[in-house]
């Protein structure tokens, strides 16, 4: 099956550069580049793509509402490029719906790996690098306050089975699914089935998401064991 994308970056020399390797690979169409945030947008709607590799920088409409827009109106995955160094809004971009980040100076094979990765319907980044990330952003201005009525209280989480709330808590650490089957003394195939249970009553998209929701409603804590 053909992987199909939209580049948003305002730089043309990005923008041509992404969409070259991608449109190399046979497994990979690009249908489309936009220049802005509000093209971006436009250009999912019009083309439906699997995925949208989306600057969080740039004119008339900004990376992040433009991830809010597609993600609340469609199922297109969001892989959002940044610096990092520089940006203080990648935690924004992560609750708005994007499934992860890449840096700017990406190699080549990550991108095009990254892409597939996304496009399968998983996060894109390592669930280690997830939670140190989410912990610098929860932990930081970026965050919303304790008290905002944005952030969700830890009675979201009453939905969940003792197991499953084990379950959240060790995503939110960094542990991948062989590393928590063997802290839960279970087989993978449950600490699958628990991690689709908890991405399903909780209304997630992905891990990224399980982790943001696991630090927001403190059943995680920035400086917490890893």
């Amino acid at each position: 099956m053909t992987v199909r994308v939209v580049v948003a970056d305002d730089q043309e020399l990005v923008r041509a550069g992404f969409g070259m390797i991608l449109d190399a690979q046979p497994d990979i169409e690009v249908v489309a580049e936009a220049g802005d945030g509000a093209g971006a947008v436009a250009a999912v709607r019009e083309h439906r793509p699997d995925v949208l590799l989306l600057d969080i920088r740039m004119p008339v409409m900004d990376g992040i509402e433009a991830a809010r827009v597609v993600c609340a109106e469609s199922g297109c995955r969001v892989l959002m490029l940044t610096t990092f160094d520089l940006d203080d809004y990648v935690y924004d971009a992560l609750r708005a719906g994007a499934s992860g980040f890449l840096l700017k100076d990406v190699r080549r094979d990550d991108l095009v790996h990254a892409v597939r990765v996304v496009a399968a319907g998983e996060s894109l980044l390592a669930p280690s690098v997830t939670r140190r990330l989410i912990a610098r952003f929860v932990s930081g201005p970026a965050a919303p306050p304790a008290a905002s009525p944005a952030a969700p209280s830890a009675g979201r989480l009453d939905v969940l089975t003792g197991r499953e709330r084990e379950t959240l808590q060790l995503i939110a650490r960094g542990l991948s699914n062989a590393e928590i089957a063997e802290a839960m003394v279970v087989s993978e195939h449950t600490v699958k089935t628990h991690v689709s249970n908890v991405l399903t009553k909780l209304g997630l998209r992905d891990r990224v998401q399980a982790v943001i929701v696991a630090y927001e409603t403190g059943l995680a804590v920035p400086g917490g064991p890893v």
